[in-house]
């Protein structure tokens, strides 16, 4: 596949779980990726928003915010060990997580939660807005191992998310976002 290719079937497969996908141009110093993220917050309406200082994705949301925040969500850093932030973890309206990767033939995004960006920034905001850089979009999950070598440095914890949360009950009904984000939106960096 072409990164075109690529890109277009993650995104077909990602918005027919629900996901709300938008590719955007990396940009620059005048125009960063940013400046679509807060037309997409201003647009929900979100009041908090949970990052991770020190990462890629977090140091361009401390600059974006810096240079203008009006209407714009507050901004937390998960910046506490988890026994002392869940009150503040269980408020945020939602969460932003950079991504290791997207998988195109599976439509799922990979991410590798780590001490500065744990899993529970995707998990626990009723909003989860995850970042890919379009170069990392592989077309098969062992496509995604072998690229990344897995083998040589396998994370403790991986994982893979397709949309918001969904669960199916026993008569097989699929419901959307009932343990976790009730929204996932995606920015394809190209």
């Amino acid at each position: 596949m072409s990164r075109d290719e690529k890109i277009e079937q993650l995104k077909a497969r990602m918005t027919a779980m629900r996901s709300e996908v938008h590719v955007v141009p990396k940009g620059d110093r005048n125009a960063p990726w940013t400046n679509q993220l807060k037309t997409i917050l201003a647009e929900k309406g979100l009041k908090q928003m949970l990052y991770a200082p020190g990462t890629a994705v977090g140091d361009a949301v401390e600059a974006a915010w810096a240079a203008g925040d009006a209407g714009l969500p507050a901004l937390k850093a998960y910046d506490a060990p988890v026994e002392t932030f869940k009150e503040t973890l269980f408020s945020m309206d939602a969460g932003i997580t950079g991504t290791m990767g997207g998988i195109a033939d599976t439509g799922a995004l990979v991410l590798w939660p780590d001490e500065k960006e744990p899993r529970l920034m995707s998990l626990v905001p009723e909003v989860h807005i995850a970042v890919l850089d379009a170069d990392h979009i592989h077309e098969t999950f062992s496509e995604a191992m072998e690229k990344c070598d897995w083998a040589a440095r396998m994370p403790t914890n991986a994982l893979l998310i397709s949309g918001p949360s969904k669960t199916a009950d026993i008569e097989l009904v699929l419901a959307f976002g009932v343990h976790g984000p009730k929204e996932m939106v995606v920015l394809i960096l190209v």
